[in-house]
């Protein structure tokens, strides 16, 4: 097993494929270098993973792993509109299910499906509610898509630049002071517990971003905007 994980193929795809405002062009990554992607998940299951003992090393790697499976999925069978399709309108939950659960890809002799990597590993083996500003599942309502990988050196801070992006979107955090009433995203709902955890309350946490000048506090309304599963694409 080798213990050399490299993430600038990774950089350099999401640099070449990824615009500003995170969304991705999905039918040029398809055409020009979905082998690419490919070979460079399949580089990772040789990695030795108990080896690897670095917090950030560890971080950083699962943080991208789970990007790239997400992207390597929606590559597969696009072009599609979202990772919750539809059939005659109603919502396909079993291909839906299938994008979480499904463990294709092998990371240091293992296999593993998005779920698992994000409760099994990420949630679990760090107490860092960030991570929710960055894991990616291709919906518009998800977190914006960095454009460019997450290293061992930088990832803490790029977390940090994640979350005040995030809740500094009005399209996934507001607060009205007229009504006292906070609207998030659904991420919040959610994953309310890992907010909670490291802040007293989900309130406690956004208001520590957004700052003294926004009165947000527990006796706040909380309201969950809903989620936009359209698939967070870019064409031309």
């Amino acid at each position: 097993m080798t213990n050399t994980i490299a993430f600038e193929t990774w950089d350099n795809l999401l640099h070449t494929y990824v615009e500003d405002f995170g969304r991705v062009n999905y039918g040029r990554w398809k055409a020009e270098s979905a082998d690419v992607l490919r070979q460079w998940l399949e580089s990772l299951a040789d990695v030795d993973l108990a080896a690897e003992t670095d917090a950030d090393v560890r971080l950083a790697l699962w943080l991208n792993v789970y990007n790239a499976i997400a992207i390597a999925q929606v590559i597969e069978v696009y072009p599609i509109a979202s990772i919750r399709p539809k059939v005659l309108g109603i919502p396909n939950w079993l291909s839906f299910l299938d994008f979480f659960t499904r463990s294709t890809w092998t990371i240091g002799r293992k296999k593993y499906s998005l779920n698992q990597i994000e409760h099994g590993i990420l949630r679990r083996e760090f107490r860092e509610p960030r991570i929710h500003f960055a894991l990616v599942c291709a919906a518009v309502g998800c977190p914006m898509l960095r454009r460019g990988a997450y290293f061992p050196d930088s990832v803490r801070t790029q977390l940090e630049v994640d979350a005040n992006r995030f809740i500094h979107n009005p399209d996934k955090v507001r607060y009205d002071a007229g009504k006292k009433t906070l609207y998030l995203s659904k991420i919040f709902d959610w994953y309310g517990e890992d907010f909670v955890k490291v802040a007293g309350s989900v309130a406690g946490y956004v208001g520590g971003y957004l700052g003294a000048d926004v009165a947000v506090s527990d006796e706040c309304a909380i309201v969950f905007l809903p989620y936009d599963w359209n698939l967070n694409r870019v064409d031309g």
